[in-house]
């Protein structure tokens, strides 16, 4: 596969990537060249190679549901720029 200028304007188009006319031979150079590692790539063997990451097989740990810490409004709304009481206040957004 191999890409030219008119391949490079219209991914561009579509991108919505403003590429300008005299950048478009060295960018369809440097696609080229990525479609052609990609394709390289591809030459790997990779049979009898287990994935190395995946999410498949992994089990989920979980820690105990326990308040931790809780109970201490003061500690969290420290920092709240306006409250009442143990609750934020926030400005009105909706007439």
């Amino acid at each position: 596969m191999s890409l030219d200028k008119n391949d490079v304007r219209r991914v561009a188009f579509l991108a919505r990537i403003k590429v300008d006319e005299a950048d478009l031979e060295p960018v369809a150079q440097d696609l080229n060249n990525i479609i052609g590692w990609v394709e390289q790539l591809a030459e790997v063997d990779t049979d009898g190679v287990a994935p190395m990451t995946g999410a498949t097989g992994m089990v989920m740990t979980r820690r105990d549901d326990v308040v931790t810490d809780g109970g201490d409004p003061e500690k969290v709304l420290s920092n709240a720029p306006d409250r009442v009481g143990d609750f934020y206040t926030v400005p009105k957004v909706v007439d």
